[in-house]
């Protein structure tokens, strides 16, 4: 299914929802959860991914960023995902603040593997549907549902 990202969550995280006042602190908590569940220092991906968005914005609009960006340590593309609770400005393209945040890890070796992941995930967060559902999901496990349709469907067989 084109809007599954299972790959990129199975290693991954899903964190309830939260709430931040600024783009560096959900970054920090993306970072940071991410960084504790692979082994990898949260601070290195939060610099990473800090020294990607001051190339430019990873706001794309309809309330979605993808923050992404190479980091040591990993050995496939990993995705985060969270909402946040009052959106966060992100530059993003449209000038809404950000409510749904998909942070994109990568190795630094995975050059086609990164941006099709990336690609992955924009089409997924492209989709109308998917972004209500998630807006109006209760809990991880309901975004789980929501971004991970085949894992879902493989746990139940």
């Amino acid at each position: 299914m084109a809007n599954d990202l299972s790959s990129l969550l199975k290693d991954g995280i899903i964190l309830n929802s939260q709430s931040a006042d600024s783009r560096k602190q959900i970054l920090s908590t993306l970072a940071y959860a991410i960084g504790t569940k692979l082994g990898v220092d949260g601070r290195d991906i939060l610099e990473s991914v800090i020294e990607r968005e001051n190339l430019g914005s990873t706001g794309v609009g309809e309330g979605v960023a993808i923050p992404h960006a190479r980091v040591d340590g990993l050995a496939a593309p990993v995705g985060a995902f969270v909402r946040v609770d009052e959106g966060v400005d992100f530059d993003a393209i449209d000038g809404r603040d950000c409510d749904m945040i998909f942070m994109l890890l990568a190795p630094h070796s995975s050059g086609a593997d990164h941006l099709r992941a990336l690609a992955q995930v924009s089409r997924t967060f492209r989709n109308g549907d998917i972004r209500d559902r998630l807006r109006a999901a209760q809990d991880a496990d309901d975004i789980q549902s929501i971004l991970c349709p085949n894992a879902v469907k493989a746990n139940a067989a």
